[in-house]
């Protein structure tokens, strides 16, 4: 075995990670607040701009808020590997 396996070496703890999905989602949500009131006041081209972001925002702020972060496409898991060698076993026989 290489190298043990620590818990300490994890980036960011669940919750941490459900805060910051929360923040980037509160934000994009912001924004699409403010797309619907320019909507209702601009005209024109502007006007359907405006609504387009409001009708396409929810589905771009939940795939931008699940993404995953930088730290979880580094961090990589392995299973140590076990071996038992065949003389370790021995066969008992209760007949």
């Amino acid at each position: 075995m290489d190298k043990p396996q620590s818990a300490t070496n994890v980036e960011s703890s669940p919750e941490e990670e459900r805060k910051a999905r929360f923040v980037k989602y509160t934000i994009a949500m912001s924004v699409r607040m403010i797309c619907i009131i320019l909507g209702v006041f601009l005209e024109g081209w502007a006007m359907w701009v405006a609504f387009a972001g409001a009708i396409f925002l929810p589905y771009f702020a939940v795939v931008i808020a699940n993404a995953p972060g930088r730290s979880s496409a580094t961090a990589r898991v392995t299973s140590p590997a076990k071996s038992i060698s065949a003389d370790k076993f021995r066969i008992v026989d209760d007949q």
